[in-house]
């Protein structure tokens, strides 16, 4: 309790200055709610509670973008992520989201080489052929330098900037605090399990800020391309072939998928040293135009790849924007910046498959069934689920493939499980998000492009290779060793469970939903039951007191009723004060 009082007294300024900026922009009622307001006014931290008019003036996804970029990089890449939740925000959200860029100013090389030094064993003149103090890009977390080894290999070094793992840690444990209160105070957010959210986020932004661990996520996908081969579609002057039809021939390129190399002796927490990509980025097509790329083949190579790393290794580039590729000669394809990354287990890629199958099959029973084992303890009208989802599978099966759009497809999709309550598992919406962006990029690049011609032989491939021999006698071992797991744990469980039983010390434990809430309720009504008769008692004991003759003026029996009655007086305000607030809560 210490400790977590003397956290909160540290993090106290960095609490004012976010409480400013949302009220600023016109959330003050939140504030407030969310007792941000209270605690700032018991700290002496005066709120200023007018807004500018002009932000006041804005619509409310603006309003939110614009705040999350002014609270700063944690709460950019909060709003980042909040942009793959597609099954929680609506299209105008998902657009102002995806509008927030990571972006800063860059430090002067003087401000970062000491920090360098330290991580590098040594001067980067020294560790360097060539370091050039100019950053290549600066962002809020850090900033990217181009160097030479002395073996002549070119080199990035990324730089995490000085003392912005303090402020980063500030703003974490207020969301989680936070969180924590939103759950408590709103209803309508509990659905979206704040808390739960938050930790993961809070996971995910600590990983990056360790430059290692994003080096290890390229080197575990640099190894899952060891070997890659794909195979290239001729060109044809045939309009009418499709892409399925596409005569093929095995690429002679080799790597076709490049991830940077890392240098593993000059990389740590602070800073990270990979292999320089000098390519074409992916959001130049012009240059590739004029570098005689083939824009199809790119097209489809980069697609199968980050289909690859999502059903064959259930470990996938989370953020395959153009910022993030780079298209090189042999119309191959690179990919950097691996801190955002998704995994999938077997069971979740397996579910994903037949979900996805069945919506291609137009089997929406098939669907509804995954979509209810990931539901949880959510209330579904089921039969009403699987007419909607048979209605928007023919919606869509009527396209011509030229005419289907999977990003849509997949907005139209989310937006039928929000109506009907369901909230998507945290690694399927980034899984979503990227096919977006996939596809978005396949289509920019091949106006013809189809994804799900791309995506459906290899979700075929998955669900075969399940019904192998090999894979359904592996299933079935391992279903016998769990089997004799139990058996074998099972004397011991009981064992312990007889022994608790015959000290007295046998518990169970019933979780009954919303329960604390109705004690806290309760707990207030009988505190302003106390009050009340607290009240009652003053009025009468006073009205007694001041019959009661006296020749004393002063502090006599009528001087004592007197403060009788006003203490009464006071008590009774703050009782009708108490039971306002417990009225408007209960309303909202």
């Amino acid at each position: 309790m210490l400790w977590e009082a003397l956290a909160a007294a540290r993090d106290l300024g960095r609490l004012h200055d976010l409480a400013g900026i949302l009220i600023r922009y016109g959330f003050g009622d939140l504030v407030r709610r969310i007792g941000l307001a209270d605690a700032l006014e018991r700290a002496g931290r005066a709120l200023h509670w007018g807004a500018a008019a002009e932000l006041a003036r804005l619509e409310p996804p603006v309003r939110v973008r614009r705040a999350l970029e002014e609270m700063g990089p944690t709460f950019v890449k909060l709003g980042q992520l909040l942009s793959t939740r597609v099954d929680l925000y609506d299209p105008e959200w998902i657009a102002e989201f995806s509008k927030l860029q990571d972006h800063a100013p860059a430090l002067a090389y003087t401000e970062i080489r000491r920090q360098l030094t330290e991580d590098l064993g040594g001067p980067p003149e020294d560790i360097f052929a060539t370091f050039d103090p100019i950053p290549l890009a600066a962002a809020s977390i850090a900033q990217v330098h181009r160097a030479r080894l002395h073996d002549g290999a070119e080199v990035a070094v990324k730089v995490r900037r000085p003392g912005i793992r303090p402020i980063v840690e500030a703003d974490l444990r207020w969301l989680a605090r936070l969180a924590e209160l939103a759950g408590a105070e709103i209803p309508e957010l509990k659905r979206y399990r704040p808390e739960e959210f938050v930790r993961q986020f809070s996971q995910s932004l600590r990983r990056e800020l360790d430059f290692a661990v994003e080096c290890r996520n390229a080197e575990r996908i640099r190894e899952n391309f060891a070997g890659f081969s794909d195979p290239v579609p001729l060109k044809s002057d045939s309009k009418s072939e499709t892409f399925g039809a596409a005569r093929f021939k095995p690429s002679t390129a080799a790597p076709i998928i490049i991830i940077p190399r890392v240098y593993w002796q000059w990389t740590g927490e602070r800073v990270c040293v990979q292999e320089f990509i000098d390519g074409i980025p992916g959001s130049d097509l012009g240059a590739v135009d004029r570098a005689g790329l083939d824009r199809k083949i790119l097209a489809r190579r980069g697609t199968r790849a980050v289909l690859k790393m999502i059903f064959e290794d259930g470990y996938f580039h989370a953020d395959p924007h153009p910022g993030n590729v780079f298209y090189l000669p042999g119309d191959r394809i690179a990919f950097i910046d691996f801190g955002m990354v998704g995994q999938l287990s077997e069971a979740r890629r397996e579910q994903l498959s037949r979900l996805l199958l069945g919506l291609m099959r137009r089997e929406a029973d098939g669907v509804v069934d995954v979509l209810l084992d990931w539901s949880h303890d959510s209330v579904v009208n089921e039969a009403e689920l699987t007419q909607e989802m048979q209605a928007f599978i023919d919606q869509y099966y009527s396209n011509t493939l030229r005419d289907f759009r999977l990003s849509a497809a997949l907005i139209d999709f989310v937006n039928l499980l929000r109506a009907h309550w369901l909230v998507l598992p945290a690694d399927l919406a980034l899984l979503i998000k990227a096919f977006i962006s996939l596809e978005g990029m396949g289509r920019e690049l091949d106006p013809d492009f189809d994804m799900v011609g791309e995506m459906t032989p290899m979700i075929q491939k998955f669900v075969s290779a399940g019904y192998l021999p090999s894979a359904v006698i592996e299933r079935g071992w391992k279903t016998v060793r769990d089997l004799l797991a139990l058996a074998s744990e099972a004397p011991h469980d009981l064992t312990r469970q007889i022994r608790a039983a015959r000290r007295g010390k046998l518990s169970i434990q019933i979780d009954v939903a919303h329960l604390e809430r109705v004690a806290v309720r309760i707990d207030g009504a009988a505190n302003r039951l106390a009050m009340s008769i607290v009240v009652a008692a003053l009025i009468a004991g006073s009205s007694i007191v001041m019959t009661v003759p006296s020749n004393s003026a002063l502090l006599g029996p009528a001087f004592l009723g007197a403060l009788g009655f006003i203490g009464a007086l006071i008590g009774g305000l703050l009782l009708l004060l108490s039971v306002w607030k417990s009225g408007g809560t209960s309303q909202k």
